[in-house]
């Protein structure tokens, strides 16, 4: 029989499986408390050390070690983190006037494709579990010894391939006995996975949806979103429409400026024309440069142009604050540097 990982487990479910290894259910308590301060198993000291045992003989807490750690001059960090099975995920601590905030990784790899991301190089090597996510949460936490007031699952992979996975770790982490954190202060970013973001509409959960768009048409997004193939961007504005719809939550347009392709008043007036009454906020993004591409970042003239053209139009927009640039800033290139050794 397969460990079971403790810390993928609800308050409920710690309580079954407590009980299914003949043990009274007020253990349960005990041991989900330790697990929800990142603890392993032999640091539950108020627990017997048969007890003890018989929980390294049938389950294990999900743990990170970290094998880089980047600080940069802004006071962003970055983490290069390994899992037992040798695989490396990455995150980023960003540190806000109004609190911390984790970027974590949702799968090793990426099978999405996008032209100008690093994380997808090497395409998906599997899924990370609800317990992994959270691992990356306290690794963040241990490392930089403070407590994270807000997430966000943007880092490598598509939180919205990895559904029921991201969907437990929402739950895990919003639960009162947990880290007890408010499922407004969740951001989930996805390419543009029309049906996912159905479902996820249906669940109605008060979490902020992120929507990669980095284009205004499917002539340029199908040149860097593979995605886009298969669900096009008049397709991704209903699902888009409808989330709003049903939960009341506004969606944030990530949109990369890329130099010469996507960054024109033009772009900018074809832009405002698909997101015309959708309540949308456009978040302009100062693209990485990452050597394997071809693209380079928009200047900052082109930038300002940009986000002039949108203001006028009565289109909510911003420019992401371009953090932790002296170090592997972009999705994927920490990770892909380190293979590389």
């Amino acid at each position: 029989m397969d460990k079971v990982d403790l810390l993928s487990l609800t308050a409920v479910e710690m309580e079954e499986f407590v009980i299914s290894l003949g043990e009274a259910k007020f253990r349960a308590k005990q041991v989900y408390e330790w697990v929800v301060k990142g603890n392993d198993i032999p640091e539950m000291t108020n627990l017997s050390v048969a007890f003890r045992e018989k929980l390294a003989q049938n389950a294990y807490v999900s743990r990170v070690t970290t094998v880089v750690h980047q600080k940069s001059k802004d006071g962003t960090e970055k983490f290069l983190f390994a899992f037992p099975d040798g695989q490396n995920s990455e995150c980023v601590l960003m540190r806000y006037h109004h609190g911390n905030s984790a970027c974590i990784s949702t799968q090793i790899g990426c099978r999405m494709g996008c032209a100008f991301c690093a994380s997808t190089r090497g395409g998906l090597v599997r899924d990370l579990t609800p317990g992994e996510m959270l691992a990356e949460i306290y690794g963040i936490m241990r490392e930089s010894g403070e407590r994270v007031s807000s997430i966000v699952l943007m880092g490598t992979g598509e939180p919205l391939d990895n559904m029921e996975n991201v969907e437990k770790f929402i739950q895990l982490i919003t639960a009162e006995k947990g880290l007890n954190l408010g499922a407004r202060h969740i951001s989930l970013s996805t390419c543009g996975l029309c049906p996912k973001i159905d479902m996820l509409a249906d669940k109605k959960l008060q979490i902020t949806l992120s929507v990669s768009l980095h284009a205004p048409n499917n002539e340029k997004r199908n040149q860097i979103m593979p995605v886009n193939k298969a669900y096009p961007v008049e397709e991704l504005m209903k699902s888009c429409r409808r989330y709003f719809d049903v939960t009341g939550r506004r969606i944030s347009f990530e949109y990369a400026m890329i130099r010469g392709f996507n960054d024109t008043r033009a772009d900018a007036i074809e832009l405002a024309g698909i997101l015309r009454n959708m309540h949308a906020h456009v978040n302009l993004i100062p693209l990485n440069y990452v050597k394997e591409s071809h693209f380079m970042p928009s200047t900052r003239e082109d930038v300002d142009a940009f986000c002039e053209e949108l203001g006028k139009r009565n289109i909510n927009v911003t420019v992401r604050r371009r953090l932790g640039s002296d170090i592997d800033a972009a999705c994927g290139q920490l990770r892909a540097n380190q293979n590389k050794g």
